[in-house]
Parts: structure tokens; C-alpha cells; sequence
């Protein structure tokens, strides 16, 4: 008879560690689903230009580009925990900013881009440092189910997040529901402030460049961690394009705004929470060669979107995308955590994360201009081929076809 694994995971909220860490996700990313819908049709409102838009949305993602690696260092080096505190503080800082910009009517795109920045900054040093983070929270035999369950946790507070987002834009516009998000982190670092974490495993004293230098021996040494972060350079920049840009103007312009949009991104968010429940039950063999076929799915959205059909065939493909979406994120981080020695998971996620989002900013501003230009149908037509060719070539890597891993988290084959 097979083991009920989605009841054993539940029962891991009973844990402390998991419980914070769960309601920390679930505070802050109900505010951060808010920010991208809030930022575009914000900026859409402040100038009219879809091109500016890009330019303000892609400042935050530009900005961790520079820093991601040193982020990687910094938590692998000091306390995971702390640095995850100071970069949601951060965080929290610079969400206010865009508020106090936007409900004073004194916000300008340079001043916006500015606070944007300062936000990337903050996710760069946070992005390395969670990650790294939740295998001090769980015995390894316990991470696919934590990992599925902070997945939910954001997912289902992206579902809710999404939808009062846009009532709110559309309702109290985007400075009040950038409050919100702003104090939303807040909230979270408290949480993260009391978790008890395992004493972390710290790297012998060396350089910076030394730090990063094995980082990237280690990285480079798992080919099926490079080939499928070089496959996401392309993905997340099609990804962050639709729904940090296209989408919403798409709405704005041939549907009813950022309600229908809000609505969309709601959908996509219900469906990671079934995407997480499923995570947790599911035991393939070869984890990352099932996670890759989720991918595919992930061109429904732009499809959907490019006639455009119905709010809610746009809202069903959203949420079939959804689910694969979390399927893949489970197994993604679940084998990321085991394969990679503890002491240098955050540098390795620093490359994992730098790797695939580094073409995000070129993506969104050529995105925008291409759809100011050439209409939305092209732009997303491009942004579905950009899914669908990489993951089609994805295949072809044995290493991801065949890598196995140890769901009971016992030495793992090592690739």
C-alpha cells in the first residue's frame, strides 16, 4: 500500500521551525504578489509606456545580478538566519519608499527604479541565504516535504496576494497596496528572527574570490545543475516578461484591467498549492527528467494570452502552469539540498539563482519594447517558443534523464 506522504508533511507543521517558516512565507508573500501587479499598472498610470514599465520592473532583478554571488559568500560565511533578517528589513525599507512616493504623488521612474534597486539588492542576499537556510530547519529525510510545504505556503499567499492586489490597484491604487507589501516584510523577519535553526556548517576561513571559485567548481561539477539553470536564463526571462509586463498590459489594454489580471495571477497560485501537494507525494525515479516535462506547461500562459481567449481559459492555463510550476520547484530544491555539501549550498544557489536570472532584465525591457512595437501576439509567441525550444533540448542530457536521488535522505548518488 502507498505511504500517505502528504499526511506525514502536514504533520510537519507541528514543528516550530517549520511552523515560522511557514507563516513567515505565508506574511510575506501575500504582500509580494501585490508589488509586481501594484509597480505595473502604477508605472503604466504614472507615464503610459509599457517601456518604462520594463525598465522599473527589471531594476530589481538588474540589481541582484551584481551582487547574488557575494550574497552567496556572505551566508555561507555568517549565519543564514541573520542574513535572511537584515535583507527582509531591507526589503521592508524600500516597499515603504515606493508608498510614500506614490500616495504623495511625488513618484518620477528614476525614483522608482532607485527604490527597485535597492529591493533587488535586498532579494540577492536573501534568495542564497533561505535556501541554504532550510537544511538547517529539517532532518534531510524531511525536506521534500518542507520544501512542498513553504511552496504551498507561498503559493497559496501568491493566490490570495494576486486577487486582493489587483482590487486593491484598482480600488486604493498602488501606494496603499505597496504599504501593505512593505510591512508584510516586516512581519516576516520577526518570524525568521525566531526560528531555532542547526548549527550551520561554515566553510574553512579563505578569500572571497577563493569562496567563489569552489562554488563554481561545485556548481559546474553537477551537469545537471548547470544545463537546467542555462535552460531558466531563457525561461525566467520569458517568465518575468509575462507576467511582470505583458500580462498586465495585455489586460489593460484587451481585457478589463488589473482585476482580470489579478484574477489570472490568482489562478496561478491556486494551482502551485495543488503543485505542492503533489510534490510531496510523488516519489519518481528520476526527479529532474519528470520536473522537466512540468516546464512545457509553462507556455500555456503566453499562449492563452496572445489571442487573448477568455479571463477564465487564460485563468485555467495559469493554473495548470501553477502546478507544474511547484512540481518542479519540490523537486528542484529538494535535490539541490541533497547533492550539494551543506557548507557550500548557499554559493551554489547564488550561481543556481545569477544563472537564471541574468537575461531577465534584457528580457523584460525587450519584452516591452517589442510589444510596443510589434504588438502583444509576437511578443508572446516569443515568450512561448523561449519555454518550449531550451526545455526540448533540455532531453538530450542524460545526467537529467538519469540522475537519481534518496527521498529518505541517505548518502545520495552523487551525478
Amino acid at each position: 500500500m502507498a505511504q500517505n506522504h502528504v499526511a506525514q508533511g502536514l504533520r510537519l507543521l507541528k514543528n516550530k521551525n517549520v511552523n515560522r517558516m511557514f507563516v513567515a512565507y505565508l506574511i510575506s508573500y501575500t504582500g509580494t504578489a501585490m508589488a509586481p501587479i501594484a509597480m505595473a499598472f502604477g508605472v503604466l498610470e504614472l507615464t503610459g509606456s509599457a517601456a518604462d514599465a520594463a525598465f522599473v520592473i527589471a531594476a530589481p532583478t538588474a540589481a541582484s545580478i551584481v551582487v547574488l554571488l557575494l550574497g552567496g559568500v556572505v551566508a555561507d560565511r555568517t549565519s543564514r538566519q541573520h542574513v535572511t533578517i537584515l535583507a527582509e528589513i531591507t526589503a521592508m525599507a524600500a516597499q515603504c519608499s515606493m508608498a510614500a512616493l506614490f500616495i504623495s504623488d511625488t513618484a518620477t521612474v528614476p525614483l522608482l527604479t532607485a527604490c527597485m534597486l535597492i529591493n533587488g539588492l535586498a532579494v540577492a542576499f536573501h534568495a542564497p541565504a533561505a535556501t541554504g537556510l532550510i537544511v538547517q530547519l529539517v532532518p534531510k529525510n524531511e525536506l521534500q516535504a518542507t520544501n512542498a510545504l513553504l511552496g504551498i505556503a507561498r503559493n497559496s499567499a501568491v493566490a490570495g496576494g494576486a486577487a486582493l492586489g489587483g482590487v486593491l490597484v484598482a480600488t486604493v491604487g498602488p501606494g496603499t497596496t505597496l504599504l501593505i507589501d512593505g510591512l508584510s516584510f516586516g512581519f516576516s523577519a520577526v518570524l525568521v528572527l525566531l526560528l531555532r535553526p542547526m548549527t550551520q556548517q561554515r566553510p574553512a576561513p579563505k578569500s572571497v574570490l577563493q569562496d567563489l571559485r569552489l562554488g563554481w567548481q561545485e556548481f559546474t561539477r553537477h551537469t545537471w545543475l548547470w544545463v537546467i539553470v542555462l535552460q531558466f536564463s531563457l525561461i525566467v526571462a520569458a517568465g518575468e516578461a509575462v507576467f511582470g509586463l505583458l500580462g498586465p498590459a495585455v489586460t489593460r489594454d484587451l481585457m478589463n484591467g488589473p482585476t482580470d489580471w489579478g484574477f489570472i495571477a490568482s489562478a496561478h497560485g491556486v494551482g502551485t498549492l495543488l503543485g505542492g501537494l503533489l510534490g510531496m507525494q510523488l516519489r519518481p525515479r528520476h526527479p529532474m527528467y519528470v520536473a522537466s516535462y512540468c516546464v512545457l506547461f509553462f507556455a500555456l500562459v503566453p499562449i492563452a494570452l496572445a489571442f487573448p481567449l477568455s479571463v477564465f481559459s487564460v485563468a485555467l492555463a495559469a493554473f495548470i502552469a501553477g502546478i507544474a510550476g511547484q512540481i518542479f520547484g519540490v523537486f528542484w530544491y529538494t535535490t539541490l539540498q541533497q547533492k550539494v555539501p551543506e557548507h557550500m549550498l548557499s554559493r551554489v544557489s547564488a550561481y543556481d539563482h545569477l544563472g537564471s536570472i541574468a537575461l531577465a532584465p534584457l528580457g523584460i525591457v525587450a519584452f516591452g519594447l517589442i510589444y510596443e512595437t510589434l504588438g502583444h501576439q509576437l511578443s508572446l509567441a516569443l515568450a512561448a517558443a523561449l519555454v518550449i525550444v531550451p526545455t526540448l533540448l533540455v532531453f538530450t542530457v542524460r545526467d537529467v534523464r538519469q540522475m537519481t536521488i534518496d527521498y529518505e535522505g541517505r548518502a545520495a548518488h552523487q551525478d
